[in-house]
């Protein structure tokens, strides 16, 4: 159910995505949607945001691990974006934007989940410009801009339904954590 609605949010967003298309897509009766589920549909959105959240943090921890350097694995990052798009055509971006642009101003639980996710996916990153030899208070704010810039390719690559704005972004943000990442060793 939380896999049907993550991905169902993230497509169409939560006004959008419907109870009984929430209960069909997720294969159980809807007895007992409202069993695990008591909040209901408000309930089921903040959880599947969470779950959503962190299996993008699982993503961004294994490339961390995989790559050489924080820039390539915020290439790799982005790179898996854009191809999930394409495959997607063009129909999954980010699977919180959806949801939080759509109900976080009417639902303090769904805004704390989406809230959650972000952070963490910050400090993700942030820990791994800094492991990378990023001082810390450049590290916090790189991170901010990475995740805010890479936010807003993917909402641009899908209404263009074009993956050159990402490609774009990566670009420049692999020249930009590269050049912190030398500036912060000439300071120590």
């Amino acid at each position: 159910m939380l896999d049907a609605a993550a991905e169902l949010f993230r497509a169409q967003g939560y006004h959008a995505t419907g109870l009984n298309q929430l209960v069909a897509k997720g294969g159980a009766p809807k007895g007992s949607m409202y069993f695990h589920f008591p909040g209901g549909k408000e309930q089921l959105a903040a959880e599947a945001m969470r779950e959503a959240a962190g299996r993008v943090l699982e993503q961004l921890r294994a490339a961390a691990q995989g790559a050489p350097d924080a820039a390539t694995a915020i290439a790799l990052v982005i790179d898996a974006l854009a191809d999930e798009l394409v495959a997607t055509d063009f129909r999954s971006g980010c699977p919180l934007a959806s949801v939080a642009l759509d109900a976080s101003a009417q639902s303090e639980s769904i805004a704390a989940a989406c809230g959650e996710g972000y952070r963490s996916w910050r400090d993700a990153i942030a820990a791994m410009l800094h492991r990378h030899g990023v001082a810390e208070e450049p590290a916090d704010a790189l991170a901010t801009v990475t995740l805010a810039t890479i936010e807003g390719a993917l909402l641009l690559a899908r209404t263009d339904r074009d993956v050159r704005p990402l490609r774009q972004v990566r670009d420049h943000l692999v020249s930009v954590i590269n050049a912190e990442s030398a500036e912060s060793k000439e300071r120590q």
